[in-house]
C-alpha cells in the first residue's frame, strides 16, 4: 500500500485506565486512548502498556483487528496468539499497543469470510482477496503515524514480522530504530497462511529448523 510522506495531524481525545485479562490468566492495566482526527475517520484505539527506560525506543506494534481470531479464537490465522503475546512483551519493556480497526488485512469482516471460502476451494488468502477484487493487503498505516505523533512517539521499535509496516511508518516520517519479530504460532489449520505471507508478502516468520527470511 502506498501512503503519503506527511500524515496531518491528530490529537489525544480520551485516556482512560483499563484492566486487562487474557484466558490464560495474564493481566495487566493499560492506558486506552482514543484520538480526533485521524485519516481514515476509524475507532482506533492505542494501549499503553508499560514504562520504557530513560532514553530508550518503545517497543510498538500495530495489530490489525481480527474477530475470528482475537475474539473467538480462530486457529486459521495466528492473529489472536500474537495480540497476546505483545501485549505481555510491550508491558515488560514499556510501548504502545496500537488497534487498529483493519479487518482482514482491511478489506472488512464480511470479505474475509468470503475469502475463506475462496482459500477452503484451493487459493491461498492473498489469491482470494484477488478472485473478490481486492487487494492483498489494503491497509494504509497513516492513522497509526498520527496516533504515534500525538502521543509524542516518534522514534520506536516496531514489534512486527511484517516489512510493509516498517516501510510506511519510515514513508510517514517516523524513526523505527529497529524491527522485533513476533513469535511464530503455527497450527495445523493456518501454516499454509503463514506460508503464503512469507511468499506473497516477504513476512519475516521461521516456519523450519531455520528461519525463512525473504527480501
Amino acid at each position: 500500500m502506498t501512503t503519503s510522506t506527511l500524515a496531518p495531524v491528530a490529537t489525544v481525545r480520551t485516556r482512560v485506565r483499563i484492566p486487562l485479562r487474557f484466558s490464560d490468566g495474564y493481566h495487566v492495566t493499560a492506558d486506552a486512548i482514543t484520538f480526533h482526527g485521524l485519516a481514515d475517520g476509524a475507532e482506533h484505539v492505542a494501549l499503553v502498556l508499560g514504562d520504557p527506560a530513560p532514553g530508550a525506543a518503545p517497543l510498538v506494534r500495530l495489530h490489525s483487528e481480527c474477530l475470528t481470531g482475537d475474539v473467538f479464537g480462530s486457529a486459521r490465522c495466528d492473529c489472536g496468539p500474537q495480540l497476546r503475546e505483545a501485549t505481555e512483551r510491550i508491558a515488560a519493556t514499556g510501548g504502545v499497543l496500537l488497534y487498529l480497526r483493519q479487518e482482514g488485512r482491511g478489506i472488512g469482516l464480511y470479505n474475509k469470510l468470503d475469502a475463506y471460502a475462496l482459500q477452503d476451494a484451493g487459493l491461498d488468502t492473498y489469491e482470494a482477496n484477488l478472485a473478490l477484487g481486492l487487494p492483498e493487503d489494503a491497509r494504509d498505516y497513516t492513522a497509526a503515524a498520527q496516533m504515534l505523533t500525538a502521543l509524542g512517539i516518534t522514534e520506536l521499535n516496531l514489534l512486527t514480522n511484517n516489512p510493509d509496516k516498517a516501510r510506511q511508518l519510515r514513508d510517514l516520517d517516523l524513526r523505527v530504530t529497529r524491527t522485533v519479530p513476533t513469535g511464530v504460532h503455527t497450527t495445523p489449520s493456518n501454516l499454509r497462511y503463514l506460508r503464503a505471507k512469507v511468499q506473497h508478502t516477504h513476512h519475516t516468520i521461521a516456519l523450519g529448523p531455520t528461519p525463512v527470511l525473504v527480501g
